[in-house]
Formats: structure tokens, sequence, C-alpha cells
């Protein structure tokens, strides 16, 4: 695969796990503790994109998301 392609799956895959986190989230539906679990998922997918694409600053921002999806399984479970 090349580096393209997973800088694709990585993007895409970030992407819709984070729109899924947010609508389970604001949807207030008993469903905290997947939604947090997506999240703290696409923040690697995400964190891998920005190491193999070397965009440093994107690549430190998913540490505060991986951080927030921590607390909020804590907080959830």
């Amino acid at each position: 695969m090349s580096k393209q392609n997973w800088i694709t799956f990585f993007e895409v895959g970030g992407s819709v796990l984070a729109m899924i986190y947010a609508l389970l989230i604001a949807s207030n539906t008993g469903n905290e503790i997947l939604g947090f679990s997506l999240l703290l998922v696409s923040a690697l997918l995400f964190a891998a994109w920005g190491f193999i694409d070397r965009r440093w600053a994107f690549f430190a921002l998913q540490f505060f998301y991986a951080a927030s999806a921590i607390i909020g399984l804590i907080r959830w479970a």
C-alpha cells in the first residue's frame, strides 16, 4: 500500500469515526462509552496520518483528543 493510500485510509477513517462520535455524544442516548471509544480510535487514526504526512501540529493535537476520550471513558464508566 502506498503512502498516499495510507494517508487516505487514516484521514477518511478518522473523519467517519469522529462524525459518528459527535452524533452519539450529542444525541444523549446513553451511548457515551461507545462515542468516546470512537473518539479515541479516531484520534489514533488522525495521529497516524499526521505522523506519516509530517504534520506535527496536527499530530500533537491528537494527544489532546485522545486525552479527552480517555477522560470521557473514565467519567462515563
